[in-house]
């Protein structure tokens, strides 16, 4: 597949790319994406059988969450976790997008932007009021991609207290 691909020209494939609600049976492979992005970042240590414990807490009560999949015929070309919880700033139900990965080897042919378009449908169908996320600070690249998916900076910065 080359760079110029578009995910417009893919969808009209045989084996298009569609955005599909992760089930436990697809565990091994979304874990798999998980350990890969935690390999890229630098507050987290990959632990799989950590983060297949979190995966399953959410595929198991779907109160707590979704995971999407963008997948075809064949793999899972990328996921995004997202968790549901309430703000009183907003007076409703909020996102945050807890994990996002595409495949290494399927980055760069807008698959990145057709997922986060269906979560941002996904959360305007469900009345949610915001989507929050973090992205690592010394990933241009990541930084940019989500601004011009309609993403701002706050002013508000992430702390954290490991309660392990």
């Amino acid at each position: 597949m080359s760079k110029s691909t578009t995910v417009s020209q893919l969808l009209q494939s045989r084996d298009a790319p569609r955005v599909e609600t992760a089930t436990i049976e697809d565990l091994d492979q979304v874990s798999e994406l998980v350990m890969e992005l935690f390999e890229l970042q630098n507050d987290f240590s990959a632990d799989r059988e950590v983060q297949r414990r979190g995966l399953r807490l959410i595929l198991e009560q779907p109160a707590r969450g979704r995971i999407f999949i963008l997948r075809n015929d064949h793999r899972i070309l990328g996921m995004v976790n997202l968790l549901f919880t309430i703000s009183t700033a907003c007076g409703g139900m909020v996102i945050l997008l807890e994990d996002f990965i595409i495949h290494p080897t399927h980055r760069g042919h807008g698959y990145g932007s057709f997922l986060i378009e269906h979560v941002k449908k996904f959360a305007e169908t469900k009345d949610f009021a915001r989507i929050t996320l973090l992205t690592d600070k010394i990933s241009a690249d990541s930084q940019k991609f989500f601004r011009k998916l309609g993403f701002n900076y706050s002013s508000m910065i992430p702390m954290r207290l490991n309660l392990d």
